[in-house]
């Protein structure tokens, strides 16, 4: 069979309707609920009246992303399912944080979860924490702009810079306007996107593979891309079971504990209780969407192995995309392309805004304002990061493994957001000053360290980076804390 036709590269009207009817109902959503902000609280929280299945369902589309749809395939195109064993850690990581955290949240009330921070420690804690915050989001979010626009770009033959510019313009007028309910409810609509997208590509590539699904799984089983439980001892390798649950788990408790993006999902739910339901939930209604997408890769390379004649990509982080481009047929290519154009307006626009007005703006810029200034800065911040964003974006395009990369970013500033807030959480240390030290520390030695192992001088895996990072950051808290307290007072007295 010829699977590269004359209308390969190309839409179809179908393909058209099917991603222009996404876009108009998402504008929907976003007129909907959006047209009831009233204050802050409604522009960040929803008025905490978000149901605890709608915001479950926000999460799973919040933490899938595009970075996921293009990101899993590729990883399991071109190595294993090794990756199942990071879930397992993530999935512990989601019980310590209904638990432990979120507890916290809603005993202080926060709007911004470095709220926490400050009435634990204080002011320095909070702003600190918010700029790692900023830092660490816009950075990984980026990246996931950009594997948003890549994929776009490949299939839609636009170039980076345009896609980039379009998909822009749309998060901020959906975001801007809509606040976080149109932000969550249009979660929950993308995840089910996300899911049907899926099943049809598996769909599509069993019917089109010789032999059908036994077939593939057992090509792939011989050629060694079924490999999901590693559990030899090496801490130079990062594929190993122990890594990667430990990289799992601490990457798990920085995402979904100490990241407003996601965590502001949770805290629209009314009570501590349905917002603990909620993200133990998640464990059952995202696995299967990462499996799904392993799932899409492992079929992908056995499809291209059964036709080595048929071209890959010059870069195979581009292996989605170009299927759907050149093999896919009308219809189709449509709905792929739609559930990558959804995951792309779930951005973090919302949070990086909750988090700048609520942790800088308003104590430190302006005092006491109308919660109608605060909503206009609200909607100010929403372009500004915007822009920002788009620019990170751009610089992304020469990562080769973009969803490493992304998580490796989170291994130099989740460690210390997560070694202040557990220390936080855990003890009753008082060490405002000292924290910022110790995080900065962490950071400066994680950042080193990761060089050093890029560079191939140390043998280690960087999925232990995130561990060494909140332990560097909880120890030197905990120590420097008292002294640097006495040394305040002291001061102060004087």
């Amino acid at each position: 069979m010829n699977f590269i036709s004359a209308q390969a590269g190309t839409l179809s009207g179908l393909d058209w309707g099917i991603v222009g009817a996404g876009v108009v109902l998402l504008f929907i959503i976003s007129y909907i609920f959006g047209r009831e902000e009233k204050d802050t609280n409604d522009f960040f929280l929803g008025g905490r009246r978000v149901p605890p299945v709608v915001a479950c369902l926000s999460f799973v589309a919040t933490e899938i992303s595009a970075l996921t749809i293009i990101g899993m395939p590729h990883m399991a195109f071109i190595e294993n399912w090794r990756w199942i064993q990071f879930l397992v850690g993530l999935a512990m990581a989601r019980f310590v944080v209904g638990y432990l955290f979120i507890p916290a949240f809603y005993k202080y009330n926060c709007t911004s979860i470095y709220e926490f921070l400050g009435h634990r420690f204080g002011p320095a804690t909070r702003y600190t924490g918010s700029i790692y915050f900023f830092v660490t989001r816009l950075l990984a979010s980026g990246v996931r702009l950009y594997a948003t626009c890549m994929a776009v770009g490949v299939i839609m033959g636009w170039p980076l810079a345009a896609t980039i510019t379009l998909f822009s313009v749309i998060s901020i007028v959906f975001i801007a306007f809509g606040g976080i309910k149109a932000v969550v409810w249009a979660g929950a609509y993308q995840a089910l996107f996300f899911v049907v997208a899926g099943v049809v590509l598996v769909g599509y590539l069993v019917q089109h593979i010789d032999g059908g699904l036994a077939a593939a799984l057992q090509t792939a089983q011989d050629a060694g891309r079924l490999s999901t439980f590693y559990f030899k001892f090496d801490l130079k390798d990062a594929s190993i079971f122990w890594a990667y649950l430990a990289s799992g788990f601490f990457i798990g408790l920085a995402s979904f504990g100490t990241d407003q993006e996601m965590v502001q999902r949770l805290l629209t739910v009314e009570t501590r209780k349905g917002s603990q339901r909620t993200i133990i939930a998640t464990i059952v209604t995202v696995l299967p969407v990462y499996w799904l997408y392993l799932l899409v890769g492992t079929l992908l390379y056995v499809f291209y192995q059964q036709r080595p004649s048929l071209p890959l990509p010059e870069e195979l982080k581009e292996i989605l995309p170009h299927f759907t481009r050149n093999i896919l047929p009308t219809g189709l290519k449509g709905l792929v392309l739609g559930s990558i154009f959804m995951a792309s307006v779930d951005s973090p626009l919302s949070s990086l805004t909750s988090s700048f007005v609520t942790d800088i703006y308003r104590p430190l810029i302006r005092r006491h304002a109308s919660e109608k200034h605060y909503l206009l800065v609200s909607r100010a911040g929403v372009v500004g990061f915007g822009l920002i964003l788009a620019g990170i974006a751009v610089a992304c395009a020469p990562v080769e493994n973009i969803l490493w990369f992304a998580f490796q970013i989170l291994s130099l500033t989740g460690g210390p957001m997560l070694g202040v807030f557990l220390l936080g959480l855990l003890t009753k240390r008082k060490s405002n000053r000292a924290n910022i030290p110790a995080m900065l520390a962490s950071t400066a030695v994680c950042l080193v360290l990761l060089l050093l192992i890029k560079h191939e001088i140390l043998k280690l895996g960087w999925s232990w980076l995130i561990v060494i990072g909140t332990a560097i950051t909880f120890v030197m808290g905990y120590l420097l804390g008292p002294a640097m307290t006495r040394s305040q007072t002291n001061q102060t007295a004087g």
